[in-house]
């Protein structure tokens, strides 16, 4: 462990490794092994934080986290949201809603030199920024650290210097300023080739490419199916009180008991409309029409929607500090 990382944290960085969900082969195994992860990360760090991008995963991270707390007597940290300013408006809508809902401290992690630049040119997702223009910590880490060569990179999350500086940058920037040793993901073994061999505490100790920190992953052992096995056997009832604790699954909006509706549950509306994995609102498609746990989730691929260029990427973009 480096010397500027803080000794007073002792786990298992071995812990998982080797491990695949069909280690976790019922949902009662993958629920306990959460909680057990999820306690010692918030019991091991001292300005531990949970990333939240309103998607299934990372909200069945903020379950465990807020019912692990309540459990044990221990605080809720704050919830990091990465403002990348190409979201889908509803994911702001469910972020801004569920935080005051259940009390959270949201903060919001932004790159605003960038959000400023694409403000004062009046850019649109694919229009060229000068990377001349911008500041020299975004230079830094475009030409030192991605080594990247072009003059102008676009306005677009789904690319190597797009996703790097909207989203990771303004992650690492965050970490920083608010002092984060641990942050709790929603990253799973299953969800994409990069993130397979990922253990349950993950260090992050290079100073030169992010502050240094943890990842805590209490649930990747979860795979696509067992996470909405667990919103609706057990998020959805213990969120909201009109809805049955039978295990009862929706098959679509029309669907919900007690005249509830879509806004009223901790599910993504995305999710409703046949969107499986949540990107941007400019490169994510839905992939069908039904509501996302009903699609074939073990014969198609989780994240078929999302752009492939970025996809063929992750490995990279991870060794920067990606999620």
């Amino acid at each position: 462990m480096p010397a500027n990382f803080p000794e007073y944290v002792d786990v298992d960085y071995d812990e998982g490794d080797g491990e695949t969900p069909a280690d976790y082969p019922h949902i009662q195994d993958k629920i306990e092994k959460a909680i057990e992860v999820t306690r010692e990360g918030l019991e091991s760090y001292e300005n531990p934080a949970v990333m939240w991008t309103g998607g299934k995963d990372s909200t069945l991270v903020l379950y465990f986290v807020t019912e692990v707390a309540d459990r044990f007597d221990l605080e809720v940290p704050p919830a990091i949201f990465i403002d990348h300013f190409q979201h889908f408006e509803e994911i702001h809508d469910f972020v801004d809603h569920w935080a005051d809902e259940w009390d959270l401290e949201v903060i919001y992690a932004r790159n605003e030199d960038i959000g400023d630049y694409v403000d004062e040119n009046g850019l649109t997702p694919g229009d060229e920024i000068e990377i001349a223009e911008l500041s020299e910590h975004n230079r830094h880490h475009v030409e030192n650290i991605l080594e990247y060569d072009d003059e102008t990179f676009p306005f677009l999350l789904d690319t190597y210097a797009g996703n790097h500086l909207l989203k990771t940058v303004a992650l690492n920037d965050a970490l920083e300023e608010h002092d984060v040793d641990g942050v709790i993901s929603g990253v799973r073994w299953d969800e994409q080739e990069a993130r397979a061999d990922e253990t349950f505490f993950s260090p992050r100790h290079d100073p030169d490419i992010y502050p240094p920190h943890d990842r805590i992953q209490p649930i990747l052992q979860f795979d696509e199916a067992a996470v909405w096995e667990a919103f609706w056997n057990f998020v959805v009832p213990d969120t909201v009180a009109e809805f049955p604790d039978d295990g009862y699954v929706p098959e679509g909006k029309d669907d919900l008991p007690d005249d509830l509706e879509p806004f009223d549950t901790p599910v993504s509306p995305k999710y409703w409309e046949g969107f499986r994995s949540l990107g941007s609102e400019i490169s994510t498609e839905k992939t069908e029409d039904d509501p996302a746990w009903l699609q074939d989730l073990e014969g198609t691929t989780e994240r078929a929607g999302r752009a492939q260029d970025k996809e063929d990427l992750m490995e990279r973009l991870r060794d920067l500090g990606y999620m």
